[in-house]
Protein backbone atom coordinates (compact mmCIF):
# COMPACT_ATOMS: atom_id res chain seq x y z
CA UNK A 1 0.00 0.00 0.00
CA UNK A 2 2.78 2.28 0.84
CA UNK A 3 2.95 2.49 -3.55
CA UNK A 4 -0.48 4.21 -3.12
CA UNK A 5 0.25 6.80 -0.61
CA UNK A 6 2.00 8.99 -3.11
CA UNK A 7 0.98 12.04 -1.32
CA UNK A 8 3.26 13.95 0.81
CA UNK A 9 1.08 14.32 3.67
CA UNK A 10 0.58 10.82 3.98
CA UNK A 11 4.01 10.80 5.88
CA UNK A 12 4.44 7.49 3.03
CA UNK A 13 2.69 5.60 5.90
CA UNK A 14 6.10 5.30 8.38
CA UNK A 15 4.47 7.29 10.65
CA UNK A 16 2.08 7.23 13.26
CA UNK A 17 -0.49 9.26 11.10
CA UNK A 18 -1.10 11.57 8.02
CA UNK A 19 -0.29 15.70 8.30
CA UNK A 20 -2.96 17.63 6.34
CA UNK A 21 -2.30 21.09 6.15
CA UNK A 22 -5.17 23.79 5.88
CA UNK A 23 -3.76 27.11 5.47
CA UNK A 24 -2.44 28.20 8.71
CA UNK A 25 -3.88 25.16 10.48
CA UNK A 26 -2.79 21.07 10.68
CA UNK A 27 -4.98 18.25 11.03
CA UNK A 28 -3.70 15.11 12.24
CA UNK A 29 -5.32 12.13 11.56
CA UNK A 30 -5.20 8.51 12.34
CA UNK A 31 -6.85 5.22 12.59
CA UNK A 32 -6.31 2.07 14.48
CA UNK A 33 -8.52 -1.39 14.58
CA UNK A 34 -9.23 -3.79 17.18
CA UNK A 35 -9.15 -7.27 16.30
CA UNK A 36 -10.83 -9.94 19.23
CA UNK A 37 -8.63 -12.54 20.14
CA UNK A 38 -5.59 -10.42 18.79
CA UNK A 39 -5.44 -7.14 20.42
CA UNK A 40 -7.77 -7.85 23.15
CA UNK A 41 -8.58 -10.76 24.69
CA UNK A 42 -11.59 -13.09 23.43
CA UNK A 43 -13.42 -13.02 26.76
CA UNK A 44 -12.64 -8.94 27.08
CA UNK A 45 -15.26 -6.84 28.50
CA UNK A 46 -16.62 -4.67 26.14
CA UNK A 47 -16.51 -1.59 28.20
CA UNK A 48 -12.59 -2.14 28.09
CA UNK A 49 -12.49 -2.55 24.49
CA UNK A 50 -14.05 1.07 23.73
CA UNK A 51 -12.08 2.76 26.15
CA UNK A 52 -9.03 0.79 24.66
CA UNK A 53 -9.93 1.36 20.78
CA UNK A 54 -10.14 4.94 21.80
CA UNK A 55 -6.80 5.07 24.00
CA UNK A 56 -4.94 3.33 21.18
CA UNK A 57 -6.17 6.47 18.59
CA UNK A 58 -5.46 9.24 20.99
CA UNK A 59 -2.04 7.66 21.55
CA UNK A 60 -1.03 8.51 17.71
CA UNK A 61 -2.28 12.18 18.43
CA UNK A 62 -0.07 12.44 21.27
CA UNK A 63 2.83 11.20 19.45
CA UNK A 64 2.30 14.21 16.87
CA UNK A 65 2.04 16.72 19.99
CA UNK A 66 -2.12 17.25 18.88
CA UNK A 67 -5.01 18.39 20.58
CA UNK A 68 -8.24 15.96 19.28
CA UNK A 69 -10.60 17.51 17.80
CA UNK A 70 -12.89 14.08 17.65
CA UNK A 71 -13.23 10.22 16.61
CA UNK A 72 -15.15 8.18 14.52
CA UNK A 73 -16.16 4.70 15.76
CA UNK A 74 -16.44 1.14 13.81
CA UNK A 75 -18.55 -0.79 15.76
CA UNK A 76 -19.25 -5.01 15.59
CA UNK A 77 -22.75 -5.56 16.93
CA UNK A 78 -23.23 -8.25 19.36
CA UNK A 79 -22.98 -9.16 22.99
CA UNK A 80 -22.38 -6.10 25.20
CA UNK A 81 -23.34 -4.06 23.09
CA UNK A 82 -24.39 -1.73 26.01
CA UNK A 83 -21.32 -1.71 27.94
CA UNK A 84 -19.31 -0.84 24.85
CA UNK A 85 -21.52 2.59 24.82
CA UNK A 86 -20.87 3.13 28.49
CA UNK A 87 -17.20 2.30 27.82
CA UNK A 88 -16.92 4.93 25.18
CA UNK A 89 -18.93 7.17 27.11
CA UNK A 90 -16.40 6.85 29.93
CA UNK A 91 -13.09 7.51 27.86
CA UNK A 92 -14.79 10.32 25.85
CA UNK A 93 -15.88 12.12 28.69
CA UNK A 94 -12.11 11.78 30.30
CA UNK A 95 -10.45 13.14 27.62
CA UNK A 96 -13.06 15.36 26.36
CA UNK A 97 -13.57 14.16 23.13
CA UNK A 98 -16.74 14.46 20.59
CA UNK A 99 -18.02 11.61 18.99
CA UNK A 100 -18.46 12.45 15.11
CA UNK A 101 -19.73 9.73 13.54
CA UNK A 102 -18.62 6.25 12.72
CA UNK A 103 -20.55 2.83 11.22
CA UNK A 104 -22.28 -0.07 13.17
CA UNK A 105 -22.67 -3.52 11.55
CA UNK A 106 -23.67 -7.25 12.24
CA UNK A 107 -21.72 -10.19 11.13
CA UNK A 108 -20.72 -13.35 12.26
CA UNK A 109 -17.67 -14.33 13.90
CA UNK A 110 -14.67 -12.61 15.46
CA UNK A 111 -15.36 -9.32 16.00
CA UNK A 112 -13.36 -6.13 15.07
CA UNK A 113 -13.56 -2.42 15.85
CA UNK A 114 -12.00 0.24 14.18
CA UNK A 115 -11.73 3.88 15.23
CA UNK A 116 -10.14 7.09 13.09
CA UNK A 117 -8.88 9.89 15.67
CA UNK A 118 -8.47 13.62 14.36
CA UNK A 119 -6.25 16.41 16.01
CA UNK A 120 -5.20 19.56 15.64
CA UNK A 121 -1.21 20.48 15.44
CA UNK A 122 -0.28 22.88 18.50
CA UNK A 123 3.33 23.30 17.26
CA UNK A 124 5.28 23.39 13.72
CA UNK A 125 6.80 21.20 12.16
CA UNK A 126 4.92 18.20 13.41
CA UNK A 127 6.91 15.69 15.10
CA UNK A 128 7.54 12.36 12.89
CA UNK A 129 9.41 9.41 13.33
CA UNK A 130 12.39 10.91 11.07
CA UNK A 131 14.14 13.47 12.32
CA UNK A 132 16.48 11.90 14.77
CA UNK A 133 20.04 13.59 14.69
CA UNK A 134 23.45 12.46 15.62
CA UNK A 135 23.98 13.33 19.19
CA UNK A 136 20.76 13.11 19.97
CA UNK A 137 19.71 11.44 23.45
CA UNK A 138 16.78 8.92 23.22
CA UNK A 139 13.58 8.92 26.21
CA UNK A 140 10.86 6.77 26.62
CA UNK A 141 8.12 8.86 29.28
CA UNK A 142 7.17 5.47 31.71
CA UNK A 143 7.98 1.96 32.62
CA UNK A 144 7.48 -0.91 30.04
CA UNK A 145 6.11 -4.11 30.42
CA UNK A 146 3.57 -2.82 32.50
CA UNK A 147 0.28 -4.10 30.39
CA UNK A 148 2.00 -7.42 29.32
CA UNK A 149 2.29 -8.02 33.61
CA UNK A 150 -1.48 -6.49 33.40
CA UNK A 151 -2.84 -9.28 30.77
CA UNK A 152 -2.48 -12.30 33.29
CA UNK A 153 -4.42 -10.61 35.67
CA UNK A 154 -8.29 -9.73 35.88
CA UNK A 155 -10.29 -7.30 37.24
CA UNK A 156 -7.29 -6.71 40.12
CA UNK A 157 -7.00 -3.02 39.08
CA UNK A 158 -3.78 -2.94 40.16
CA UNK A 159 -1.44 -0.81 38.26
CA UNK A 160 -0.41 -3.28 35.51
CA UNK A 161 -4.39 -4.55 35.05
CA UNK A 162 -5.34 -1.24 34.43
CA UNK A 163 -1.95 -0.37 32.05
CA UNK A 164 -3.75 -3.38 29.61
CA UNK A 165 -7.12 -2.80 29.97
CA UNK A 166 -7.52 1.08 29.67
CA UNK A 167 -4.01 2.53 28.50
CA UNK A 168 -3.92 6.56 29.34
CA UNK A 169 -2.73 8.36 26.39
CA UNK A 170 0.02 10.81 26.79
CA UNK A 171 -1.73 13.64 25.34
CA UNK A 172 0.04 16.27 27.99
CA UNK A 173 2.99 14.86 27.33
CA UNK A 174 3.35 14.41 23.94
CA UNK A 175 1.58 18.20 23.92
CA UNK A 176 4.40 19.59 25.81
CA UNK A 177 7.35 17.59 24.36
CA UNK A 178 6.36 18.39 20.71
CA UNK A 179 8.09 21.83 20.43
CA UNK A 180 11.48 20.17 21.86
CA UNK A 181 11.39 16.95 20.32
CA UNK A 182 13.68 15.77 16.85
CA UNK A 183 11.56 12.24 16.47
CA UNK A 184 8.99 10.73 18.16
CA UNK A 185 6.75 8.13 18.26
CA UNK A 186 4.06 5.92 20.75
CA UNK A 187 4.81 2.54 21.89
CA UNK A 188 2.91 0.34 20.70
CA UNK A 189 4.93 -3.14 19.26
CA UNK A 190 7.31 -3.09 21.60
CA UNK A 191 10.14 -0.47 22.18
CA UNK A 192 12.55 -2.40 20.83
CA UNK A 193 10.89 -3.05 17.22
CA UNK A 194 9.72 0.92 17.96
CA UNK A 195 13.39 1.87 18.25
CA UNK A 196 13.94 -0.11 15.20
CA UNK A 197 11.03 1.79 13.05
CA UNK A 198 12.31 4.88 14.65
CA UNK A 199 15.63 4.41 13.42
CA UNK A 200 14.60 3.25 10.03
CA UNK A 201 12.55 6.70 9.49
CA UNK A 202 15.09 8.76 10.82
CA UNK A 203 18.35 6.49 8.89
CA UNK A 204 20.53 6.61 11.80
CA UNK A 205 21.86 4.07 14.66
CA UNK A 206 19.87 3.85 17.62
CA UNK A 207 21.80 2.46 20.82
CA UNK A 208 20.06 1.32 23.78
CA UNK A 209 21.30 0.36 27.34
CA UNK A 210 19.08 -2.21 29.13
CA UNK A 211 20.34 -1.31 32.55
CA UNK A 212 18.70 2.58 31.63
CA UNK A 213 15.52 1.51 30.69
CA UNK A 214 12.62 1.43 32.73
CA UNK A 215 11.15 -1.59 33.30
CA UNK A 216 7.90 -3.60 35.31
CA UNK A 217 9.70 -6.37 35.70
CA UNK A 218 13.39 -7.39 35.32
CA UNK A 219 13.63 -10.54 35.02
CA UNK A 220 11.80 -10.27 32.18
CA UNK A 221 13.84 -7.82 30.78
CA UNK A 222 13.86 -9.07 27.47
CA UNK A 223 9.75 -9.68 26.69
CA UNK A 224 8.70 -6.16 28.77
CA UNK A 225 11.05 -4.38 25.70
CA UNK A 226 9.36 -6.42 23.00
CA UNK A 227 5.63 -7.33 24.36
CA UNK A 228 3.93 -3.62 23.67
CA UNK A 229 1.02 -2.12 24.24
CA UNK A 230 2.67 0.35 26.71
CA UNK A 231 1.65 3.62 25.02
CA UNK A 232 4.84 5.35 26.30
CA UNK A 233 5.97 8.26 24.37
CA UNK A 234 9.29 7.30 22.81
CA UNK A 235 11.33 10.45 21.62
CA UNK A 236 14.80 12.03 20.69
CA UNK A 237 16.13 15.49 21.84
CA UNK A 238 18.70 17.29 21.56
CA UNK A 239 21.18 15.71 24.56
CA UNK A 240 21.95 18.74 27.14
CA UNK A 241 17.86 19.36 26.72
CA UNK A 242 15.80 19.97 29.99
CA UNK A 243 12.71 17.80 29.18
CA UNK A 244 9.63 19.59 29.95
CA UNK A 245 8.13 16.57 31.56
CA UNK A 246 9.40 12.98 33.70
CA UNK A 247 11.47 10.85 30.86
CA UNK A 248 14.32 8.28 31.49
CA UNK A 249 17.21 8.32 29.14
CA UNK A 250 17.68 4.58 27.68
CA UNK A 251 20.20 5.82 24.77
CA UNK A 252 22.04 7.94 22.24
CA UNK A 253 21.40 8.43 18.34
CA UNK A 254 24.36 8.40 15.98
CA UNK A 255 25.42 8.99 12.23
CA UNK A 256 25.04 5.32 10.35
CA UNK A 257 25.41 4.69 6.80
CA UNK A 258 21.95 2.36 7.22
CA UNK A 259 19.26 1.40 9.83
CA UNK A 260 20.79 0.00 12.70
CA UNK A 261 19.74 -0.64 16.79
CA UNK A 262 22.19 -1.55 19.35
CA UNK A 263 21.46 -2.96 22.56
CA UNK A 264 24.08 -3.46 24.92
CA UNK A 265 26.36 -3.16 21.93
CA UNK A 266 24.50 -5.68 20.16
CA UNK A 267 23.11 -5.25 17.35
CA UNK A 268 19.29 -6.80 16.48
CA UNK A 269 17.09 -6.62 13.78
CA UNK A 270 13.80 -7.10 12.65
CA UNK A 271 14.40 -10.60 12.00
CA UNK A 272 15.87 -10.75 16.03
CA UNK A 273 11.56 -10.70 17.03
CA UNK A 274 11.91 -7.51 18.41
CA UNK A 275 8.25 -6.72 18.96
CA UNK A 276 4.76 -7.81 17.78
CA UNK A 277 4.48 -7.65 13.92
CA UNK A 278 1.03 -9.12 12.44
Amino acid sequence: MRALATDPQARGLQDDAAVLRFGTESLILTHDTLVQGVHVRADERAEDIAWKLVAVNLSDLAAKGAEPIGVLVSHMLGEGDEAFARGLAEILSEYDVPLLGGDTVRAEGRRIWGCTAIGRATHLPVPARSGAQHGDAVYVTGTLGMAMVGMAERDTKSAEDMAYRRPRPLLREGHALAPYVTAMMDVSDGLLLDCWRLAEASECMIALEKDGVPLADRGRADACMRWGDDYQLLFTVPPDLELPVPAFRIGTVSASPRPALLLDGEYLSPKDGLGYQH
